[in-house]
C-alpha cells in the first residue's frame, strides 16, 4: 500500500485529497486550522493540527520512506519553501508543491520539490483551446512535444477511412480512439471504418499539428506545462 502525506488543504491539496480517498492509499494529512483536520481526521490514517514551519515537527510527523509528500499551503510563500526545504533534507524522494507564480515555482523547484504544480496556469490551458475551437471538445498538454485532445472530425474526412485519411503521415498525429458526439465511450478503430459526421477522435501530437488537422489556431502553447502530478494523480483538477 502507497503512503502520502498533504502537508497544507488548501484548495489544491483538499481536491487531491478527495481523490486519494477513493483509493487504498494511506494518507496523512498537516494543516494548522482545526477546522479542516476535524473535517478529514475520520477518513485518513493520521491526521495532524501542527505549525508546519518547525522542521523537528516535519521530522517527527512524515515518515522518511514515504513514497510522496505534497505541499499546499496556499498563499504562504515562504512557508511553502522551508517546508519543502525540510522534506528535501528529511530525504523524502517525491516532492510535490503548490506554486503561486513562475518565480515561486523556480525556487520551490531549487529548494527540492521534484514536481511544481500551477493548478491555475493548467487549468487555464486545458479550458481555453476548447472554449475557443469550435472542432476541440477537451484538451490536455502532457509534456513540451505532446498533447492529447478530443477533435471533432472535420467535414472534408466524412466518409473516408483512416488509412485514406493517413493522419501520422500527413498531420503527424496518432489516432488512440473515437466516440460518438452523444456519447461517453470510446471504440477502437476498425481498418475498414469510414469517418463519419458525429465522431469524435483521441489523438495526440503536437500543438502546431492539432493546428493544421482542425484549420484552428490554439490561443495558448503547451510549452512548460508541468506534467500536471500525471504519476500519481491522472484526473482534471
Amino acid at each position: 500500500m502507497k503512503q502520502f502525506v498533504i502537508i497544507g488543504l488548501s484548495r489544491f491539496g483538499r481536491r487531491l485529497l478527495e481523490e486519494f480517498l477513493a483509493t487504498d492509499a494511506e494518507m496523512i494529512i498537516i494543516d494548522k486550522d482545526r477546522d479542516v483536520i476535524e473535517l478529514y481526521k475520520d477518513k485518513v490514517a493520521s491526521a495532524y493540527i501542527a505549525d508546519v514551519l518547525n522542521e523537528e515537527i516535519i521530522r517527527k510527523l512524515v515518515p522518511p520512506n514515504i513514497d510522496a509528500a505534497v505541499v499546499d499551503l496556499g498563499d504562504r510563500i515562504e512557508a511553502s519553501i522551508l517546508v519543502t526545504n525540510y522534506l528535501k533534507k528529511l530525504g523524502v524522494k517525491e516532492i510535490i508543491a503548490r506554486a503561486e507564480s513562475s518565480e515561486h515555482g523556480e525556487i520551490l523547484d531549487l529548494v527540492g520539490a521534484t514536481k511544481v504544480v500551477f493548478p491555475n496556469q493548467e487549468a487555464a490551458k486545458r479550458i481555453a483551446p476548447f472554449l475557443i475551437s469550435s472542432q476541440i471538445f477537451s484538451y490536455l498538454p502532457i509534456s513540451r512535444e505532446l498533447v492529447i485532445a478530443e477533435v471533432k472530425v472535420p467535414e472534408k474526412f466524412y466518409g473516408r477511412s483512416l488509412v485514406e485519411v493517413d493522419m501520422r503521415r500527413q498531420y503527424n498525429l496518432n489516432v488512440i480512439a473515437y466516440r460518438k458526439v452523444d456519447g461517453e465511450e470510446y471504440f477502437f478503430y476498425a481498418p475498414e471504418y469510414r469517418l463519419q459526421g458525429d465522431d469524435v477522435i483521441l489523438v495526440g501530437g503536437r500543438e502546431e499539428d492539432i493546428d493544421a488537422f482542425t484549420e484552428e489556431k490554439l490561443p495558448i502553447s503547451s510549452r512548460g506545462i508541468s506534467g500536471l502530478f500525471r504519476r500519481f494523480f491522472s484526473r482534471k483538477l
